[in-house]
């Protein structure tokens, strides 16, 4: 079963993914958090950030690697975030944003790598949410997001991305958002596309992972929460694998 395949599957399995930023982690806490993943059944791995000051995208792919078959996605924040030790990457397509580079130009300057690799490839609409003060995601990529009470704009963004072809709908409020994207704004995005939505940022309780999941997320990924808390990883996959 290919992974996109497997992400589809989860609109009736809500599935979870734990998002590691290779400049936060020595191999120590890798470790530490792989074992909780495989304990947790956690279905994907996503690998990446905004920024990567240390250049260990490398042996951070080969550790994880190394210590689980869980299916490594990586989620770059930029081309320098290539790496073909994972199984597949998130193409990212900044739809919330006007900035033509993060819309097409550094995807062309990508494709012909990717063309050649064994990834898969799985072209991802991206969509920043407003979550409180300015993320580094918002900051690095020049973009406005989308306002957090304006579910309208982010409904007809999410349709547009999904007419243009897109296979996935990435609604992010960025690493360490104040707050995550809203359950009513998660709603109204899936009511209006037929595509996998898949929900990050700012998530950092049991609760709130729960709550996007019901709201209709068909993955729920949790970053910042676990590097601060490994042992919430546990709760987290607990109340998302219970629907």
């Amino acid at each position: 079963m290919s992974i996109y395949e497997k992400i589809k599957n989860s609109s009736a399995s809500k599935s979870f993914a734990v998002l590691i930023d290779p400049d936060k982690y020595e191999k120590t806490g890798l470790d530490i958090i792989m074992s909780l993943a495989r304990e947790s059944s956690v279905d994907f791995i996503l690998v990446g950030g905004s920024l990567l000051t240390y250049d260990h995208l490398d042996e951070t792919l080969q550790c994880i690697k190394g210590q689980t078959d869980i299916p490594v996605i990586l989620f770059p924040g930029s081309i320098m975030q290539i790496n073909e030790k994972a199984d597949a990457l998130l193409l990212l397509s900044l739809i919330s944003g006007r900035n033509p580079d993060l819309l097409i130009g550094k995807h062309v300057i990508a494709a012909p790598y990717l063309k050649k690799s064994k990834m898969e490839i799985l072209p991802t609409g991206y969509m920043l949410i407003e979550s409180g003060p300015v993320t580094t995601a918002q900051y690095v990529s020049n973009t406005l997001p989308i306002p957090r009470q304006k579910d309208d704009i982010a409904i007809c963004t999410a349709m547009a991305g999904e007419m243009l072809g897109l296979r996935l709908i990435y609604m992010d409020a960025g690493s360490g958002a104040e707050m995550p994207v809203s359950p009513s704004m998660i709603q109204k995005v899936k009511e209006h596309i037929s595509i996998p939505l898949i929900v990050g940022g700012g998530i950092r309780t049991p609760e709130q992972a729960l709550a996007a999941a019901k709201a209709g997320a068909d993955v729920i990924v949790v970053g910042n929460a676990i590097e601060k808390d490994y042992s919430c990883l546990k709760e987290i996959a607990h109340a998302i694998h219970s629907l």
